[in-house]
């Protein structure tokens, strides 16, 4: 089942082309991340998908309902964080999250009950300091918490670790990789390293369109290159190899960075084994020999370019 469906999404602001014909789909219970560059469109999808700004094309469904711009039902299955979410900074986090409570109708009860359950998720149980006094990560951790209140069936975050130090975004993307099982996360970012952690799957958003989606694995499947690399640790042995005829055709399709050299080649079990072979007899011993794998970095410069 798929918790978002966006289709031809477009959205212009002045002569600017922010959209230009989105699609992305997000299957349910998956942690999806959402990349680009700062300016790319992320925050104003996100505002679509919330029905707080109007697309100029295209249609947006959560859950299989349509969104309407300022006619926010499907919020119901909605929680939403914001880069910079703002609290009221005299209260405690469970004064905050009573207020919540009571804005949505819930009983004394289930306020208490559901309270208690995210600020220990949250790692926020206890914690009598008011808000105003809170660090960065802190209040990122308080607002998951109020996104999380409703048990949404989606949970929106944008920029969700952005200024937040290590030990604040590894707490953040722990909490979110936890809720998973009970809700569907997606979040924008551009700290790569974020998604390879914790993301089952992406979308690269470029020019207003989407130019890359699915599974990590997938995406790197598809975009593979059979590449070798070589890496000697002494300069002497790298210009050998480079020289010797042995090897005079691999190297017609190579790159040499520093004391590395990446080889490729269409067929990589033939390439490894003739550089194996020609090693043995000039008796050139590298450091490392590996078959690469396309990383997320790469390919994502390679999207946006």
């Amino acid at each position: 089942m798929n918790i978002l469906e966006i289709e031809g999404l477009r959205k212009k602001f002045g002569a600017h082309q922010v959209l230009d014909g989105l699609n992305i789909v997000v299957p349910e219970h998956s942690v999806f991340g959402f990349l680009g560059k700062n300016g790319a469109g992320k925050t104003t999808t996100m505002k679509i998908v919330l029905g707080l700004l109007k697309a100029d094309a295209g249609e947006v469904r959560v859950l299989g309902e349509k969104v309407e711009y300022g006619q926010t039902s499907t919020n119901r299955f909605v929680g939403y964080l914001p880069d910079v979410p703002e609290f009221y900074s005299y209260m405690t986090p469970k004064e905050y999250l009573r207020l919540c409570g009571r804005i949505t109708g819930m009983t004394d009860k289930q306020i208490m009950r559901k309270s208690e359950e995210l600020l220990e998720l949250t790692g926020l149980k206890g914690v009598k300091k008011r808000i105003g006094g809170f660090s960065r990560g802190m209040k990122q951790r308080l607002g998951i918490a109020q996104a999380l209140f409703n048990e949404p069936k989606l949970l929106i975050c944008d920029e969700p670790t952005s200024a937040l130090d290590p030990v604040g975004r590894r707490e953040v993307l722990d909490i979110m990789e936890q809720v998973r099982e009970k809700t569907t996360v997606i979040f924008s970012t551009h700290v790569l390293s974020d998604v390879e952690r914790i993301c089952d799957r992406v979308a690269v958003l470029n020019d207003g369109k989407t130019v890359m989606e699915g599974t990590l694995g997938e995406i790197k499947e598809r975009h593979r290159k059979n590449s070798l690399l070589i890496e000697f640790t002494r300069k002497e042995s790298m210009d050998r190899f480079m020289e010797e005829p042995l090897f005079r055709q691999l190297l017609k399709q190579s790159k040499r960075e520093g004391s590395q050299i990446i080889i490729h080649t269409k067929d990589i079990e033939q390439a490894e084994a003739e550089i194996i072979r020609g090693l043995n007899e000039t008796r050139l011993m590298p450091s490392r020999l590996e078959i690469l794998e396309p990383s997320l970095e790469g390919l994502f410069m390679e999207a946006i370019q």
